[in-house]
């Protein structure tokens, strides 16, 4: 799905500009990498077909990025992760916040998103040799 040529400009710069965030997001504790990960992949879709199909391709990227668009799914494994960081978050921010009000307010959205998160469904299992998994 390519985007008219005036647009895919802007689905290039925001597909670069959220690979760089995701791959801020590696090594900086508090900032996220899945979610601009996958909207890299998204905007790379309409914008750059090259760019995609890179993302696709890429060892650490792929599996998750497809899980996504096939399933709407995340590995257990994404989920304990994002959402025990969240828990360290909300634990900083009151630790640090000026104002009770906005620790907790910070902690009820990323509540909101672990809950969010927690509910989406999980990849189907593969068997040996990608061979799908009983159902």
């Amino acid at each position: 799905m390519n985007a008219p040529v005036r647009f895919r400009w802007a689905w290039l710069l925001l597909a670069y500009a959220m690979l760089g965030l995701g791959m801020l997001g590696v090594v900086l504790p508090g900032l996220p990498t899945v979610p601009f990960i996958l909207v890299a992949a998204w905007a790379a879709m309409r914008g750059s077909p090259r760019l995609h199909r890179w993302l696709l391709a890429h060892r650490t990227f792929g599996p998750m990025i497809q899980n996504w668009q096939q399933h709407g799914a995340v590995t257990r494994r994404s989920k304990v992760l994002a959402i025990g960081t969240m828990v360290l978050c909300a634990g900083v921010l009151f630790v640090v916040s000026p104002r009770p009000w906005a620790a907790m307010v910070g902690t009820g959205v990323m509540a909101i998103v672990a809950i969010w998160l927690w509910l989406r469904p999980e990849p189907p299992a593969s068997g040996p040799a990608g061979d799908p998994g009983p159902r």
